[in-house]
């Protein structure tokens, strides 16, 4: 017999591992067996490799050009036991962009697989779709969009950097959990360059369907993005003040641009 827990309603509205029950002092099995295919999931997602030709033709689909670049760290393992590698360019990626940089632009976008590439791969095209309406609403001008392979979040700041940009957005696999093994973060840099600090980045969280929905996404960027302009900073010192303005009722596309 399954006891079950008095929570159980709480449970229709998230999806943490709450009021799973027991089996005398045990959970029950069909839980047992969820917690492990989750954790499967997890390992997956970080373990899958990452196809840049199919995320970099999608991306060309959308209308923007796009460049290759990846880390000082050579290999997945490499990757994982040294974040520190992940964090820079290899010094091929790097003459290559300081080679393909062109005019000053407003924005430099990266692609990078980070700790899901499942996460790139069924969420950068839906994603970027919503973001480049607004990028062309506002008129900011862009980079070739860079797809980075064993890349973590600071790497953007390097590219951004190379490229010449004011800001940079960089979208990212993030660390699977049990519950979204997919996520899609966003981290934005005003002034990009290296040695940049975590205090000095905003970053916008689970993008996917069950979480931030694309366009609600995109929104909140646009808006950081165009604060960003304005205030010279991003991190700590820019709070996000977007749900203000959604709370007026305007059409969203029109809250992103100025």
């Amino acid at each position: 017999m399954i006891a079950r827990d008095p929570w159980s309603k709480l449970a229709r509205h998230t999806p943490a591992r709450i009021a799973l029950g027991r089996t005398g002092a045990s959970l029950p099995t069909e839980e047992v067996l969820r917690f492990a295919l989750a954790h499967a999931q997890a390992r997956d997602a970080v373990h899958t490799p990452f196809d840049a030709a199919r995320v970099e033709e999608e991306v060309r689909g959308l209308g923007f050009s796009t460049l290759r670049a990846e880390s000082a760290a050579q290999a997945r393992d490499v990757y994982l036991r040294r974040p520190d590698l992940g964090r820079r360019l290899s010094d091929e990626s790097r003459a290559r962009l300081a080679e393909a940089a062109g005019e000053p632009v407003d924005l430099a976008l990266v692609v990078a697989d980070g700790l899901s590439s499942a996460a790139v791969h069924a969420h950068t095209l839906p994603f970027l779709a919503a973001l480049k309406a607004r990028i062309t609403d506002a008129g900011w001008t862009t980079a070739p969009v860079v797809i980075a392979s064993q890349a973590r979040v600071a790497l953007g700041d390097e590219v951004g950097h190379l490229l010449k940009a004011r800001a940079v957005v960089l979208l990212v696999g993030e660390r699977p959990g049990l519950s979204s093994p997919d996520s899609l973060g966003l981290y934005l840099t005003y002034n990009p360059k290296p040695g940049r600090s975590d205090a000095e980045r905003n970053c916008i969280s689970n993008v996917r369907p069950e979480g931030l929905a694309y366009d609600l996404a995109a929104f909140k960027l646009a808006w950081h993005i165009r604060e960003a302009f304005a205030r010279q900073i991003t991190g700590v010192e820019l709070k996000d003040e977007s749900d203000l303005l959604l709370e007026t009722g305007l059409p969203p596309l029109h809250l992103g641009a100025r």
